[in-house]
């Protein structure tokens, strides 16, 4: 299922990342790679703000939808 379907405070593994090379390189770079383990802090509006990495991080829905877990 897509990140932007994930429930707050559930730990989740990062299953893929979809979208194109330079859109699956940004998140990469983010911290978004496979096998990483993600958790939704807050869904505002659609936006969410995640950890990944011992970082938290703002998104879009449109990029969450890109990210598989």
């Amino acid at each position: 299922m897509p990140l932007s379907m994930a429930r707050e405070g559930e730990s989740n593994v990062i299953k893929k990342v979809g979208g194109k090379d330079e859109t699956r390189r940004f998140l990469e770079n983010l911290g978004f790679v496979v096998g990483s383990a993600v958790t939704v802090v807050a869904e505002m509006g659609g936006n969410l703000i995640v950890n990944v990495k011992e970082s938290r991080i703002a998104i879009g829905k449109d990029m969450a939808n890109k990210i598989m877990v």
